[in-house]
């Protein structure tokens, strides 16, 4: 069964993290860099070693009002996030409820490749909400990344039903929890073009490490 793997690495250091995604990459299909984990000062070093493997790259800047750990301002995030874009990674991931209230980013993104995600921490909407969050997330990019917290198999079946309505997108949709870690699964069979991994410690709560997630797509085979 084919699947696509993206190892999310939280560095703080730019060093650490070009030799760890040298490594990595050898091993996965995809690299999330998670850059909200780093200080921002130090995120132009880490562009420069590592834009040579930018074009297997996702980029991310969570801010804490989204689940992330970037701390200074929205105005510093938001010129960090035109930085990232001018390196061309192979996604930018833009909050849905960050580009939805800046016309000055939607126009400055334009030729960007875009991911805009959304996360729901706390539970699982119904499919009608669901659907409806897609579709507005489709106005600024066809990669759209829908994240709920399962709290139940219900919750699973739910976010996962998202794929049978998808349309022209291309639909990461997965849950957070001990309930949804089947969802991480199951996404790659329904239409994802890649599940979320570790190398070993989860960040993110219910994420396989990447040798989990081979060993399963072993079994399967």
């Amino acid at each position: 069964m084919a699947y696509k793997t993206c190892v999310t690495l939280a560095e703080s250091s730019p060093i650490k993290l070009n030799k760890l995604l040298q490594s990595t990459l050898k091993r996965s299909d995809y690299i999330e860099i998670r850059f909200d984990f780093m200080k921002p000062n130090k995120i132009p070093l880490a562009l420069n070693l590592i834009k040579k493997h930018l074009p297997r790259c996702i980029c991310t800047l969570r801010p804490r009002s989204e689940g992330g750990k970037f701390s200074s301002s929205e105005k510093n995030r938001i010129s960090i996030l035109k930085l990232i874009s001018e390196y061309d990674p192979y996604l930018l991931d833009v909050e849905y409820n960050t580009i939805r209230k800046n016309k000055a980013l939607q126009q400055y993104l334009r030729k960007t490749n875009l991911l805009i995600s959304w996360h729901d921490f706390t539970k699982t909407p119904n499919i009608s909400f669901l659907k409806s969050m897609r579709k507005k997330m489709a106005r600024f990019s066809k990669n759209i990344k829908i994240v709920t917290t399962s709290k139940s198999m219900k919750d699973t079946l739910g976010i996962l039903s998202l794929y049978k309505f998808q349309s022209n997108t291309n639909l990461i949709a997965f849950a957070m929890g001990d309930y949804g870690r089947m969802s991480r699964i199951l996404c790659t069979q329904l239409g994802s073009p890649y599940t979320y991994v570790s190398l070993g410690k989860p960040i993110a709560p219910g994420q396989f490490s990447l040798d989990e997630i081979k060993s399963i797509f072993e079994l399967k085979q």
